[in-house]
């Protein structure tokens, strides 16, 4: 019986960020497994970043370096360009958790919809983290994000075909969105054993908190209604809380 050996398209947006696109390059290109395809959609960055991308041309499918509208424009000129059988985003920071990552994954099973797993956090200096403070479900649905991202985008591989563009509308939180779209498609949805990527802390919607938040609330508001999604909040915020409380215990 053949190994089920699917293209994936993996793409990496970056803007300004030399200091980090090498490492996100090298994760995608050190994989074992080989159906990769790699495109990488630079923002017409001015830092330096374009030249270390090019010094891995060669192993680079498509290359886009372009002004662009923010990062959801750049990701769907990467959807729009894709030809692979599965996507997924590896943006500049953040990693696949080691090189047989991707063979990881795909051996889990063959020809599911979406295929998931837990993602490590870092810091910008690589220091851990550990484990994500939301765990990645056993078993994850389309009603899996009512109380927060369960779910890295670093660490959800969706069948291509069920991938559709980014709502420009989001400027922080179109990820969440977009996957729940996705996932409300899916016949087949199966959870990876142990990490599957790293995640840099941080980012856009850190430093844009409330923007991003009152995103977040607007898409649980529409697949989720507004009553419930009111009523998940208080409870997003009570366990947020609780796990303050167990890690300031932990670290007295």
């Amino acid at each position: 019986m053949a190994t089920f050996q699917p293209k994936l398209s993996v793409i990496t947006v970056v803007y300004n960020d030399a200091r980090h696109i090498e490492r996100t390059m090298r994760s995608v290109i050190g994989q074992t497994y080989t159906n990769i395809e790699y495109l990488v959609i630079d923002g017409a960055s001015t830092d330096g970043t374009l030249d270390k991308i090019k010094q891995q041309g060669h192993k680079i499918a498509q290359l886009i370096s372009e002004k662009d509208k923010g990062i959801y424009d750049a990701m769907n000129k990467g959807l729009a360009k894709a030809t692979g059988d599965y996507v997924i985003f590896m943006n500049s920071g953040d990693e696949f958790y080691d090189n047989e990552t991707v063979a990881h994954v795909f051996a889990a099973a063959p020809d599911a919809d979406i295929y998931y797993g837990e993602t490590e956090m870092i810091t910008d200096q690589q220091v851990s983290l550990g484990q994500r403070r939301h765990k990645a479900p056993e078993r994850f649905t389309w009603r899996g994000f009512k109380y927060g991202m369960s779910i890295s985008h670093q660490a959800i591989y969706v069948r291509r075909s069920m991938a559709e563009p980014y709502d420009p509308k989001y400027q922080l939180s179109a990820d969440i969105d977009w996957i729940i779209r996705a996932t409300k498609k899916a016949k087949t949805i199966v959870r990876v054993p142990g990490y599957v990527a790293k995640y840099m802390v941080g980012g856009m919607s850190k430093t844009k908190h409330k923007q991003s938040l009152m995103e977040r609330f607007d898409i649980m508001k529409r697949y989720y209604g507004l009553v419930p999604t009111i009523f998940n909040h208080f409870i997003i915020a009570f366990n947020l809380g609780w796990y303050w409380l167990k890690e300031r215990r932990t670290n007295d």
